[in-house]
C-alpha cells in the first residue's frame, strides 16, 4: 500500500510539471536611457527595455526589477510596479527608473585608472519580470560599453 501511494504521488508530481508551459527565454535589450529628476546624492535615469516574447502564449507581468553592474561593480538598480501583458510573438518597450548613488560612482571611479576609457568596459544587466509564483522570468544581458569619442572618467 505504501509503495502504491509513493508511486501515485510521483506520477501526480510528474503530470503536474507537464501542465507548466515550456517557454523560451524572453529577449531583452536596452534601447534608451533618459535623465530623470535627481535627488541630492543620486542620479536617476529612465531605462527603456525592449522585451520580445518568442513564445506561443502571452506573458503577463506585474513588476520589473533591474540591477546593473559595470566593470564588475554594482552601479545602478531600479524597480517598477507596472503591469501588463506581452502578446504571443510580440514585443513591447518597458520604462524602468533606476538610481545611481554617489557612492556607486565613487566606487566606479576608484576602480578605473586615470588613462582607462569607458570604451569596452564590461557590463551585466540582471533583472526579472514578476509574474506570480510560477510566472516570474529572470534575464541577464551582458556586453561592453561603447562610449562616443573615447570618453574617460
Amino acid at each position: 500500500m505504501r509503495k502504491l501511494m509513493v508511486l501515485s504521488l510521483l506520477l501526480l508530481t510528474l503530470s503536474a510539471c507537464a501542465l507548466f508551459p515550456n517557454r523560451d527565454p524572453v529577449n531583452i535589450n536596452v534601447v534608451g536611457i533618459e535623465p530623470l529628476q535627481s535627488q541630492d546624492l543620486e542620479v536617476r535615469f529612465a531605462v527603456k527595455l525592449r522585451v520580445q516574447n518568442p513564445n506561443e502564449t502571452a506573458i503577463d507581468y506585474n513588476g520589473v526589477a533591474l540591477d546593473l553592474e559595470v566593470n564588475g561593480r554594482p552601479l545602478a538598480s531600479g524597480v517598477s510596479d507596472q503591469a501588463g501583458s506581452i502578446p504571443r510573438f510580440s514585443e513591447t518597450v518597458l520604462t524602468v527608473p533606476v538610481s545611481v548613488s554617489a557612492f556607486s560612482v565613487l566606487r566606479q571611479t576608484l576602480g578605473l585608472s586615470q588613462t582607462q576609457s569607458l570604451n569596452n568596459l564590461p557590463y551585466v544587466l540582471r533583472g526579472k519580470l514578476a509574474g506570480g509564483v510560477f510566472g516570474t522570468m529572470r534575464f541577464v544581458d551582458r556586453g561592453t560599453l561603447d562610449m562616443p569619442n573615447g570618453a574617460t572618467w
